[in-house]
């Protein structure tokens, strides 16, 4: 049992402050519009606090999961922020998806409290919050600072790794973000392709689903895409973020990501006719 701290209760957080409570953890809670942290106390108990700093005072380790590096900038470093509450040996673990480069500036700003950061962006979307299923890739500098976390984190995931040093967490999202990209833009286009032939895409998708052309994006999305279903999963206007940090670190590490490049444009034509909250597999519709 270990005092925690959550701060950032969306579609993400909030389930995933629910199982740390579930595990008997004494959790303290914070988010930007106070009526979501009350709405969490009154399902989880715990206690609410009106700023970041009050969550940080009262905890051993701090969760992020908010929007963006602005988000977390705000979070962290803003007047009534995290680090205006923190004491020495407090862990920071962020589960926002950020640029590597704002993971290595929160690590900077948090040494300087005495404050330890670990980036650690999650894979598996809001169904795999609720279930306490998620992927965490964690950037950490000492295996000791991870392995005090990664039990805990054991409440909402079903894999946690450290993968490096401070930023290893998000470039290896940024891994997990450029092959979802390919995959989707390949399963639109082969569902779009089986459309037009006059087959039956139902059965299409049941047949080479358990073949070679299976994947986690056709045994979760294939159906709806072609039912033209949407309204779930992960939004276009995130992904839009996501790519954007893969293409700004491929520009740094020279690296060659042509498919994430074009699918990103095609992203960005989603959002400009109104798809911006649409899950990620209405990449089918470019394609009539």
């Amino acid at each position: 049992m270990a005092r925690v701290g959550f701060c950032g209760l969306g579609v993400m957080g909030f389930p995933m402050a629910g199982h740390l409570a579930q595990k008997n953890h004494e959790v303290s809670v914070y988010n930007r519009t106070g009526a979501r942290a009350l709405e969490w106390v009154a399902a989880h108990g715990g206690q609410a606090f009106p700023s970041a700093s009050e969550v940080a005072a009262e905890s051993d380790i701090v969760f992020l999961c908010v929007g963006n590096d602005d988000d977390v900038r705000q979070v962290m470093l803003s007047e009534g922020g995290v680090l205006d509450g923190a004491h020495e040996g407090l862990i920071v673990v962020d589960h926002t998806t950020t640029s590597a480069l704002l993971a290595r500036d929160m690590h900077e700003s948090c040494a300087a409290h005495g404050v330890v950061y670990i980036d650690a962006p999650v894979s598996g979307g809001q169904v795999g919050a609720e279930n306490g299923a998620l992927t965490v890739m964690c950037g950490s500098l000492d295996v000791a600072e991870f392995d005090a976390v990664s039990d805990i984190i054991a409440a909402y995931s079903r894999a946690c790794v450290r993968l490096g040093g401070v930023g290893a967490g998000q470039l290896s999202k940024m891994v997990n973000q450029i092959a979802i990209a390919g995959v989707v833009q390949g399963l639109s286009e082969a569902l779009a392709f089986a459309q037009h032939a006059g087959l039956d895409a139902h059965a299409v998708v049941d047949v080479i689903s358990k073949g070679a052309a299976q994947s986690w994006q056709m045994e979760n999305r294939g159906h709806t895409m072609v039912d033209d279903k949407f309204d779930f999963g992960f939004a276009v206007e995130w992904m839009i973020k996501d790519l954007g940090f893969c293409i700004e670190e491929a520009q740094r590490n020279g690296s060659q990501i042509p498919v994430a490049d074009l699918v990103l444009g095609y992203y960005k034509e989603l959002a400009a006719d109104g798809g911006s909250r649409l899950d990620t597999s209405s990449l089918i519709r470019r394609l009539g």
